[in-house]
């Protein structure tokens, strides 16, 4: 049996096998002869102390012990092509798991996607970042593999207590992720990698009897005696079936409208909004490691933070070291910004969401929408900054310090954001109460993160899309939808998940309820 050894070491003996070995054999009081393997189970970085250490869980196999390294498998998955059908709708994360976990359980999942594949998206995103065209179906946020593909693919969850993380993270790695993110602290595949992985998950989801339909968008629902018969597409198809697994993300719109418009119950979910930051990565590397220079052995620093404003929670969210601002709307007349980083982190900016919780009664000005009152607030926000900056996709931007002191940055330095940025006061763009609780939070994270407010940081409104902004209720147990036998909402767009892990996870979950509920048949 291997032995389990935790320790700390400096980056660059966590980055040399050699002296790594050293170090183990002094700490265990061998010849570092008698090691065969070092296998790495956790890493994480120690920047709290000026000397900057490796956290290092590892597996130590001597010479006389049995070392096998085997590549991760995949299950072993049936051939479903005549199994009893099942709709999966949306082929982001929850979805596709969603399909591959049906399959596994004998059960062929028919997947309806309103985007184009992985491949196809390219040139609508480029359409988006060059030509300020939004395609409603196809963008950063539709299209095959979801939000996540293109918009960075970082899979670290606080969702331990949904389900098995592990089990994601390994058919992750069976599809062709590196290892390396079973390891890490904080995993991230990268979104110039991920594409592949995705469309390798479709192609195992036909091959074994699977189908996938892109460029097809839900416009109803077939419901009889408040049980699910099927869908209709866009082009007046019918597709039968009667369990359905809704899996289209937070930004499906117009599925929220279908919902209550058909008086299928639906209720409005605060979330949280505010503001995309940006500064030069190698400042946030000197704050968060305390030196001049990042060594070669440290990766893009990252930072985390969170405070209370007003009685508010204003935090950083979905943090991209080395990485890029993207244009994220999914409708024509309205801005949306988010981050990605590709794999290797190396761009010249570090990019944050950093945003603030709202509260439901902060949507009563909308209260006539009923459950959509939330996402019309943030609709209302999202076309006030396409307005305000020009009617395009140019962002409305500011300087950080000079959005703390109220004042229109005099030039806004040329940032990560393709389509460009408009100066302008952001007060202009969020309520009164968001503004003031953004401007003390941000002076609250200067103090906490010395150098971080600064000029050299800029500003992009606005970070809408943080979570759905509707919930789509469902039974704990057999998690149907409360009033819809045979519908099982599932992932961020119904409101049971945050991120590609804890989405797979539910979709997962969702698979094995439809396969409980036909046994019991």
């Amino acid at each position: 049996m291997p032995r389990e050894i935790q320790l700390q070491v400096a980056p660059e003996v966590a980055a040399n096998e050699s002296l790594l070995k050293e170090h183990i054999a002094k700490l265990i009081r061998i010849s570092p002869k008698e090691i065969a393997h070092i296998v790495p189970v956790k890493r994480s970085i120690d920047a709290r102390q000026k000397a900057i250490k490796i956290n290092y869980k590892v597996n130590v196999f001597l010479k006389e012990e049995a070392f096998s390294n085997t590549s991760i498998e995949l299950p072993e998955y049936p051939n479903v092509q005549n199994a009893q059908e099942v709709i999966v709708v949306g082929a982001g994360p929850a979805g596709l798991f969603a399909a591959l976990q049906l399959i596994e359980l004998g059960l062929k999942p028919i997947v309806i996607e309103r985007g184009k594949d992985v491949r196809g998206r390219r040139r609508d995103l480029k359409a988006i970042n060059v030509d300020h065209i939004v395609n409603e179906d196809s963008n950063y946020c539709f299209g095959e593999g979801g939000a996540g593909t293109y918009s960075d693919g970082k899979l670290y969850t606080r969702s331990k207590k949904r389900g098995d993380v592990d089990r994601i993270l390994r058919l992750l790695v069976a599809f062709g992720a590196t290892p390396d993110i079973l390891v890490e602290a904080h995993p991230h595949i990268g979104t110039n990698k991920l594409p592949q992985i995705i469309q390798d998950i479709r192609e195992k989801i036909i091959a074994c009897g699977g189908r996938v339909l892109f460029e097809t968008r839900v416009v109803d629902f077939i419901i009889k005696n408040n049980e699910m018969q099927g869908i209709v597409t866009q082009e007046g198809t019918t597709i039968n079936a009667n369990k359905l697994i809704l899996a289209t993300g937070h930004s499906a719109r117009d599925i929220f409208e279908l919902l209550d418009r058909k008086k299928i119950y639906i209720e409005a979910k605060a979330f949280a909004l505010g503001v995309r930051a940006e500064h030069p990565q190698e400042l946030i590397d000197q704050i968060q490691y305390s030196c001049d220079f990042r060594g070669q052995y440290l990766p893009p620093a990252p930072y985390s933070i969170v405070k209370q404003v007003n009685g508010r929670g204003m935090y950083s969210f979905c943090m991209c070291p080395g990485g890029v601002i993207a244009p994220c709307a999914t409708s024509p007349g309205e801005v949306v910004t988010n981050g990605w980083s590709p794999s290797k982190r190396d761009q010249a900016t570090a990019n944050s969401g950093i945003v603030v919780e709202l509260k439901l009664e902060d949507f009563k000005p909308f209260a006539k929408f009923g459950a959509l009152a939330g996402m019309e607030f943030q609709k209302s926000i999202e076309q006030k900054a396409w307005h305000l900056a020009g009617q395009t996709q140019k962002v409305p931007a500011q300087r950080m310090v000079d959005f703390t002191q109220n004042k229109v940055s005099a030039s806004i330095p040329k940032t990560s954001y393709v389509p460009g940025t408009t100066s302008l006061e952001m007060g202009q763009v969020f309520p009164g109460f968001l503004s003031q609780i953004m401007r003390e939070g941000f002076m609250e994270f200067g103090k906490s993160m010395r150098g971080y407010m600064t000029n050299e940081a800029v500003l992009h409104a606005p970070e809408s899309r943080t979570s759905s902004p509707v919930r789509i209720p469902r039974d704990n147990d057999t998690l149907e939808h409360v009033q819809i036998k045979g519908l099982y909402p599932c992932g961020e767009g119904a409101g049971y998940a945050g991120g590609i892990i804890s989405a797979a996870i539910d979709g997962e979950k969702c698979a094995l309820k439809i396969a409980e509920a036909l046994q019991l048949k």
